[in-house]
Formats: structure tokens, C-alpha cells, sequence
């Protein structure tokens, strides 16, 4: 539980910066959707609302346990997942041509998003418990890749492919972050490297078409394209100061498509134009540094890795997402962090974000 002393521990600023993130996702989602004839989508940033305080209910949950006794059932909640994954390609719902999705009463909910955390979990209880003399090899890897590849093929096979490389950037993480012998991380990139060519024949058609499109949008400008394009138009039409709230031509006259979701930050750029990308920046920097300076300075090597695991799956949540919005990378699909709409997201990094926040209360607690 918490006593007074963990209160005073608490950080109001990780917290304020994490909800005021979350207001400006209502009131962009709300904008994205103004004036829509649909009662579904004007009604989103409702909805959005109410998945805020499940949020920081599973935040609350997060806060009241001791992180460190997570790290008994790590391996349990893992293999829990592991099994809901399964049962998503069995009897999974399907949207949009992809099985992603359960029915948990009237609510849907995407376990590849919970996945992150099991596998954050299990990772970080594998290399915490592993106290070795000397550094890593590749022979002393072969566990944590099997964790990381079970559920990475599971959430591929959706086809999730965006949340499938997030997969297996945390999992670099902790390789990165570990004692690994030189010899042994020189053989990782090259195998990496002579792998990459290989999945280009492995991606389905639509992915290669979006690969493509990224250098050339031009290709098929009224279809894998299409995104791309209407993505940054808005965002450059943004200019400096903005249009103004609830004034994008691009949301508003439909043209930007998935407006609520994949490319919230084009309406949020083309609204408040370069002054407010500085500002939405800056409060994910914030997040991301305060979560690495939680990460390094945990009590434990628990602490640390789970840390570090949960800062840099949001880490890499925000650069793709804003990186496939201005072309720097595909359309994957990835949400941006505690902006875009949708229940599942904001619940797992709601109750990773209280990880963040318990782990530091306990640094200096005995």
C-alpha cells in the first residue's frame, strides 16, 4: 500500500504533464471530429473522457503495489498474455482486415497493447535474475529472444507488423542496456543486417505498397499513398501559429483520413501549427527523460529494467507515429501516446506510466 512517506515521493509534475497530454488528445479528438454527421465520431471525445479515468484507475493500481512484487509473477503474467494472444487469432475481432481485438463484456479490447507490458515484465525479471560473471554471449540470449519472438510472431501474425517492431525494439533495448560481450553484439547487427533484405518477401501486399509510397507517394497518390500525402499537407498547412481549433481544412472537409487515431498530430499540427508541436514536444520530452532518470536511478535492477522497457516502448510509440506522419517511416498504424483515441492504448500506458511513478516512490524506501 501507500503511507505518507511514498506520498511525498509522489511526482506531481510527471503527472500533470502526463493528463495535461491527455486533455489536449479530448480536445484534438474533439476538433478532429466536429461537425461529422455521425453520432459515433462526434461523440469520440466522450468516449475518450471515459477511458481517461479507466486510465487512472489502472494508475492507481499501479501506484498501490509494490512494484518489486511484480517481479514473482512475471513469467505467469507473460504466459497469461502469451494464451490471450492465442484465443485473438482463434476467435479474435475482426476490423479493417485485422484479428486484433477481444469482447471482454461490452468493451473491446487489443491484448497486443497489454502484450508490451508482459513482455517488459518478463524481460526485465530474465536479465534481473540473471547475476552473471562477465558479459553476455550469444548463448545466454536465446530465452529472452524466445520471449520477445512468441509474442512478436503472435502480434505479427494479426497482422499487427507495427506493434511487432515495437516488440523487438524493447527487446534491443535491454540488449543495449545489459553487459553484452562485443564479439557477441557485432553478430547481432550482422545477422540483422543480412535478415532485413529476407522480410521484404514476408510483408503482405499492402505493406510493400506503403513501403514504397514512402519514397514515392506520387506512385498511388488516391491509395497507399493517399495517407501520406493529406498527412502532410495538413501539417504544412499549419504554418506557424495554426489554424485554430476546430478550423483544419483537412480534418474538417474529411480529406485526412484515420483523423482521430494514427494521425491525430496532423490535426493537432495543422491547428496549432509550429508553436504547438514545439509545446507537444516538449511535454514528451519531459516524459521521456524524467522516465529514463527514473530508469537509472532505481533501487534495483528490477526497477531499472522495467523502467526502461516502459520509456522506451512510448519513446519509440511517439517517434514512429510522428515519423510515419511527415514520411519519415511507413503508415503502421501506431498510435501517439495519450493523444490518439482508443481505450486499450490509454489504459496500458496509463497503468505503465504509474510503474514509472511507483518505481520512483521506492527508490528510497527500505
Amino acid at each position: 500500500m501507500i503511507n505518507r512517506r511514498l506520498i511525498s515521493n509522489f511526482n506531481w509534475w510527471f503527472f500533470l504533464a502526463i493528463l495535461v497530454l491527455s486533455a489536449v488528445g479530448v480536445v484534438i479528438i474533439n476538433s478532429a471530429n466536429h461537425g461529422r454527421p455521425e453520432p459515433f465520431f462526434r461523440d469520440l471525445y466522450i468516449k475518450q473522457i471515459y477511458w481517461i479515468l479507466c486510465g487512472l484507475v489502472a494508475m492507481f493500481l499501479a501506484l498501490i503495489i509494490d512494484y518489486r512484487k511484480l517481479n514473482q509473477y512475471a513469467y505467469a503474467i507473460y504466459g497469461i498474455t502469451v494464451l490471450a494472444l492465442v484465443y485473438v487469432l482463434v476467435n479474435g475481432v475482426v476490423a479493417s482486415g485485422a484479428k486484433r481485438w477481444i469482447y471482454i463484456g461490452p468493451m473491446t479490447i487489443q491484448v497486443s497493447e497489454f502484450a508490451k507490458i508482459a513482455l517488459i515484465l518478463a524481460l526485465a525479471k530474465f536479465f534481473e535474475s540473471r547475476k552473471m560473471q562477465g558479459q553476455y554471449t550469444l548463448k545466454d540470449l536465446w530465452i529472452p529472444a524466445a520471449l520477445t519472438g512468441v509474442i512478436g510472431l503472435l502480434i505479427a501474425t494479426q497482422p499487427d507488423l507495427g506493434t511487432a517492431i515495437i516488440i523487438f525494439l524493447i527487446f534491443l533495448v535491454f540488449i543495449a542496456a545489459i553487459e553484452i560481450d562485443g564479439a557477441t553484439l557485432a553478430r547481432i547487427f550482422g545477422m540483422g543486417v543480412l535478415i532485413t533484405p529476407f522480410l521484404w518477401f514476408l510483408l503482405k501486399d499492402y505493406q510493400k505498397r506503403r513501403v514504397l509510397t514512402l519514397f514515392n507517394p506520387e506512385l498511388d497518390p488516391l491509395g497507399a499513398g493517399y495517407h501520406l500525402i493529406q498527412s502532410k499537407i495538413a501539417i504544412g498547412s499549419g504554418g506557424f501559429s495554426g489554424k485554430g481549433l476546430f478550423m483544419g481544412t483537412q480534418s474538417r472537409l474529411n480529406f485526412l483520413p484515420e483523423k482521430h487515431t494514427d494521425f491525430i498530430f496532423s490535426v493537432f499540427a495543422e491547428e496549432t501549427g509550429f508553436i504547438g508541436i514545439l509545446v507537444l514536444l516538449g511535454l514528451y520530452l519531459f516524459i521521456i527523460l524524467k522516465g529514463l532518470n527514473i530508469a537509472f536511478r532505481a533501487a534495483d535492477r528490477f526497477g531499472l529494467f522495467l523502467a526502461l522497457g516502459i520509456i522506451s516502448s512510448i519513446s519509440f510509440y511517439v517517434l514512429i507515429n510522428i515519423g510515419m506522419t511527415i514520411g519519415f517511416f511507413p503508415i503502421t498504424g501506431l498510435p501517439l501516446p495519450l493523444l490518439s483515441y482508443g481505450g486499450s492504448s490509454l489504459i496500458t500506458n496509463f497503468f505503465a506510466l504509474g510503474l514509472l511513478l511507483n518505481i520512483e516512490m521506492r527508490r528510497t524506501a527500505h
